[in-house]
């Protein structure tokens, strides 16, 4: 008998549990269909929102126009203010008068680079600190460019004896006195013509084409006449022993030697106005009779 009142209690514990089972499926399905109902019948509502709006717009321009106007301002606005979160303006930093200047300390220069300089301060009445900028330049660009940087100097010096600023009758500018209309496209990594009157800009270019001179001639005295611009003259006016004489002074001032004095004053002819130097290329006849049209002009105005 305790055999089968135990069966009869697993059978009454069975039946409870599948009970348990089918209400608890039962629940879930109805919540289920409660949620899709609910869901269902927003979406429709949101549906019918929408619709309702699409014909409200439709039926009134007006309305539709000023929400677009105030979504456009609501999103400029936001625009404005994200990019005054996320951008912020660059610092403008302003060069000091010192570092704006071309000039170097010559007492930490090289010993022979401030000789040389100093000699050339004294001798063309120009101060020492920018002078010590061009010699260390020309040191460190002669060295580049395989050319002797004392002959490089002596060139300045015969040119423009140091200023920046000097121009000739026909045009050449600067420390090395170059033709900037024939060069112009050497100046363009240097911002342009107006480089011309820039100190180092106008050391590297001149260089340049004093390297050009020199190879095309096959000699520095030669260089030099094609330089100057007498490539095609039987005479160069002394400019070329002009060069070398103050070449030679140069070197004796590194080697810790008094220089030879210059040799007196004589009347010489003056530095030819052209031609242009073979190896370069020479002005069109439009761009001449420019020149000369521009020339008369300034005459005119003085």
């Amino acid at each position: 008998m305790p055999t089968l009142d135990n069966f009869r209690s697993e059978f009454r514990l069975n039946e409870t549990l599948q009970a348990l089972r089918r209400s608890a499926a039962a629940t879930a399905d109805d919540i289920a269909q409660g949620f899709f109902d609910i869901t269902h019948s927003s979406f429709a509502l949101l549906g019918l929102v929408v619709v309702a709006a699409v014909i409200t717009l439709t039926a009134r321009p007006d309305l539709r126009l000023a929400g677009e106007l105030q979504l456009m301002t609501w999103l400029q606005q936001r625009q404005e203010v994200v990019a005054e979160e996320t951008v912020a303006e660059p610092e403008v930093v302003e060069l000091t008068a010192v570092e704006r200047a071309t000039a170097a300390n010559p007492t930490e220069l090289p010993t022979r680079q401030a000789a040389v300089a100093y000699w050339l301060s004294k001798k063309y009445g120009v101060a020492p600190e920018p002078l010590s900028a061009l010699v260390a330049n020309a040191f460190e660009i002669g060295q580049k460019a395989k050319l002797d940087p004392t002959l490089i100097l002596a060139v300045m010096a015969i040119e423009s004896g140091f200023n920046p600023f000097a121009q000739s009758p026909v045009g050449a500018q600067g420390l090395m006195q170059v033709m900037t209309k024939i060069h112009h496209d050497k100046y363009e990594s240097f911002g342009g013509r107006f480089a011309a009157f820039d100190p180092v800009s106008n050391l590297r270019v001149g260089v340049k084409v004093l390297q050009e001179c020199i190879s095309r001639a096959g000699s520095i005295e030669g260089g030099l006449k094609y330089y100057v611009g007498a490539a095609n003259l039987p005479d160069d006016g002394g400019y070329a022993g002009k060069v070398m004489a103050e070449h030679a002074r140069l070197l004796a001032v590194m080697s810790g030697k008094r220089p030879a004095p210059a040799a007196p004053k004589m009347i010489t002819a003056p530095r030819p106005a052209g031609p242009v130097p073979t190896s370069l290329p020479a002005p069109t006849p439009a761009e001449a009779a420019k020149e000369a049209a521009d020339q008369l002009a300034f005459l005119g105005q003085s």
